[in-house]
């Protein structure tokens, strides 16, 4: 047993202790949660003011907007910016996080006894890439329906405000699959939901190379779209080349359109939660509209554990020098100026990827996959040199 004797004195500790690896990453994953969910609550908070001064200044001269409707519509809608901002509170959770185990020493304590930055950088990348898949499958859901309730209010606000005449006008729909696309226009609404007057029906075909083939053309007094089709009063049908057709007194015109949705407005990406998003993708692209917004933010929203991760490790990297050494607080500076860089990195990918200008896989993932080589890169240049 002698060459224990000769072991430095935590080699000798870790031998007679195999469970001291998983307490050393069970501290450090304890100082990142405390770290993290005080960054979420100052970010929360900025995000919470700010909407609260936003939609003050809009609905606040509105008589019938009372001060806590103001409140529970700034809570509707700010759970979906707090979720565009995450990134920086892992960025800045991480900084604050390291900076206190530097000026405690610990980390220090820790070079010193030999352990890898790679030990206590990975626990709390792990830990932000866990809370990414949660942001995926719950948090993201909740706000979107949240953001939903948010503009339906603000439209009942707005509808309260508008005369009857400016409803009035024309509404253009369009519905579709593989074989067919139908494009619809009415002259207004009037009755029940679903329910039009002076209705065209413009009807194409698609052709083997995938190019609208215009058909026939439907002109009806009234349409009432029910689950599954149309049904159309007084309609008279015009052909390209074909013979005059008698006029219907009743026409069924299949629809895949949903009668509770279809006089919606155009939804916007952050209203649609993640599991909704594949199907909303394959109903617009066989209804011939562009998914390209919906496509990029499933995308993003797939690779936001990796942007977590990323944002931790490098809010870590730039935490590690030892405080003796001087210059902490310029790479703390270079630190959050990097991460301010990555956003602005993201936003230009985004609107390149809508664009068409990149395709919307590389506009997603090329960010957080950026982000987490250049934190990999500087780890291994403090770790190795």
């Amino acid at each position: 047993m002698n060459w224990i004797s000769n072991l430095p004195l935590v080699g000798y500790l870790t031998y007679l202790n195999p469970w001291r690896k998983s307490r050393l990453e069970t501290y450090i994953l304890q100082t990142c949660v405390s770290a993290f969910l005080s960054a979420v609550m100052v970010v929360s908070s900025l995000i919470f003011l700010i909407e609260y001064v936003g939609i003050s200044k809009s609905l606040g001269s509105k008589d019938d907007v009372s001060g806590l409707s103001i409140i529970g519509l700034m809570l509707e809608k700010s759970p979906g910016s707090i979720l565009i901002l995450l990134p920086f509170a892992f960025l800045f959770g991480s900084l604050f996080a390291f900076v206190n185990l530097n000026r405690r020493s610990e980390l220090i304590a820790m070079r010193a006894a030999g352990v890898s930055a790679w030990r206590f950088v990975l626990p709390a990348s792990i830990l932000a890439f866990a809370f990414g898949l949660l942001t995926i499958g719950v948090l993201n859901p909740v706000a979107s329906n949240l953001s939903d309730t948010y503009d339906k209010s603000i439209n009942q606000l707005n509808a309260a405000d508008t005369t009857p005449d400016k409803h009035s006008g024309a509404i253009y729909l369009r519905q579709g699959d593989g074989q067919q696309q139908v494009v619809i226009r009415a002259e207004r609404q009037e009755g029940p939901p679903g329910h039009l007057l002076g209705v065209t029906f413009w009807i194409y075909d698609i052709d083997a190379k995938q190019t609208p083939v215009f058909r026939k053309r439907i002109d009806a007094q009234e349409a009432t779209l029910a689950l599954g089709g149309w049904t159309l009063k007084n309609a008279r049908e015009a052909t390209v080349s074909g013979p005059a057709v008698p006029p219907y007194d009743l026409l069924g015109i299949p629809s895949n359109l949903d009668p509770q949705k279809a006089f919606r407005k155009y939804a916007s990406t952050q209203a649609v939660p993640f599991w909704r998003l594949p199907g909303l993708i394959y109903q617009n692209k066989i209804s011939g509209f562009s998914t390209a917004m919906y496509e990029l933010k499933l995308h993003q929203l797939l690779s936001t554990p990796l942007m977590f991760a990323a944002m931790t490790a490098l809010g870590a990297v730039f935490s590690l020098r030892l405080m003796r050494l001087g210059g902490l607080t310029g790479l703390i500076i270079s630190g959050i100026s990097l991460g301010f860089v990555i956003f602005f990195v993201n936003q230009l990918f985004s609107s390149m990827g809508k664009a068409g200008v990149i395709p919307i896989f590389l506009a997603g993932w090329s960010p957080p996959v950026l982000a987490m080589l250049a934190a990999m890169t500087l780890i291994v240049y403090t770790e190795d040199g």
